[in-house]
Formats: C-alpha cells, sequence, structure tokens
C-alpha cells in the first residue's frame, strides 16, 4: 500500500512506543514524537500596561521578566492555528518551501567510447 510520508508523521527512528501528551488547545491525545512543539516567549505584561508598570515602579532599571511556555499541539489545531501550513500538492516552481525534497540520486554520466583507429 502506498503511503503518505516517508516518515509516516512521526519523529520516532527505532523506538516501538511513545508515551502521549495532551494538546495545549483541545486536550487530545497525540503521542510525544507527532506532536507539533513551539517554545512560546512572550511579556507577562502586554505593551499597553508596560509603561503604566514602568512609571509607578519604585526601581528604575528594573525589566518585566517574560513568560515561556512550551506549546503542544495536535497535528489538526496545528493547522487550524497557522502554526504549520498545508502542504501543496503541485507546487509552484518558485516555491522550494512547499515542495518535498528531491531524494533520487543524481544522473550519471557515461563516458563516450573512444574509437580506436
Amino acid at each position: 500500500m502506498t503511503f503518505k510520508r516517508r516518515n509516516c508523521g512521526r519523529s520516532k527512528k527505532g523506538r516501538g512506543h511513545v508515551k502521549p501528551i495532551r494538546c495545549s488547545n483541545c486536550g487530545r491525545c497525540v503521542p510525544k514524537d507527532k506532536a507539533i512543539k513551539r517554545f512560546l516567549v512572550r511579556n507577562i505584561v502586554d505593551m499597553a500596561a508596560q509603561r503604566d508598570v514602568k512609571d509607578a515602579s519604585a526601581y528604575e532599571q528594573y525589566t518585566l521578566p517574560k513568560l515561556y511556555v512550551k506549546m503542544q499541539y495536535c497535528v489538526s489545531c496545528a493547522c487550524h492555528a497557522h502554526v504549520v501550513r498545508c502542504r501543496r500538492r503541485n507546487p509552484t516552481k518558485g516555491d522550494a518551501r512547499s515542495c518535498r525534497k528531491n531524494r533520487e540520486p543524481p544522473q550519471r554520466y557515461r563516458r563516450k567510447p573512444e574509437n580506436k583507429n
């Protein structure tokens, strides 16, 4: 039977089983190697309130801490939230990102036979 992806959509190579994780968006159980993982770094306070906090602060050179969160999405939530894009079936010539990697070996060139005269 034909298959869609060379790695079957997972990054487990020699492992037989991987523990499931829960999707950050919908709570679906997804194998850890199949989940789409993104590390989110953002300010705790948004830009509008950041100036007010800085003015009210007693310290002059106080930097507000950042929020570090590891987001793990199932495939459907990652596509829906535009974290990853769907790959086109027939990619255009200039669109190298969406097309699959060419895994064919390079073409071999044979030497021309020399004439023995």
